[in-house]
């Protein structure tokens, strides 16, 4: 038995959702030597997202481990991305579910993650998900 296989381009399948929500620390994990400097790395990513945001139209949101960087609150918008961080004592993961759970319109929402945990919660409460990988790509082929 011969399976038909459709070809699609993601940029296409996203155009479809009305929210991207990001897992800030798996984007910025897909890049070496991130780690070495965490503000910085949150930073180049603050530059990227608003790319992505004007060549799609739709809005993101992105959510990052540890405390707010000095500059930057959580529940900033900066150049059309809502920016947060883990709650105290928690992490994004949380951070994100909770948002995941306050979302009217789930099925719009494609939520970006190398968690597996995550990304299994994400789908039971309706959500897309899709690797940090496939956005990173989207990322740099936007630039």
């Amino acid at each position: 038995m011969k399976l038909a296989v459709q070809r699609f381009s993601i940029a296409e399948t996203w155009k479809n959702y009305r929210m991207y929500l990001v897992d800030g620390n798996n984007v910025m994990g897909q890049r070496v030597g991130w780690h070495r400097d965490k503000p910085g790395a949150q930073r180049r990513l603050l530059r990227e997202l608003p790319r992505f945001v004007r060549s799609s139209g739709e809005d993101v949101t992105v959510v990052f481990d540890g405390r707010p960087l000095p500059d930057i609150r959580d529940g900033d918008s900066l150049d059309g991305v809502s920016v947060f961080f883990a709650r105290r004592g928690a992490d994004a993961d949380h951070r994100i579910l909770e948002l995941a759970r306050e979302a009217t319109d789930p099925e719009r929402i494609l939520a970006v993650t190398s968690d597996r945990l995550l990304a299994d919660c994400l789908r039971d409460l309706g959500i897309t998900t899709i690797r940090s990988g496939q956005f990173r790509k989207m990322l740099e082929d936007e630039a």
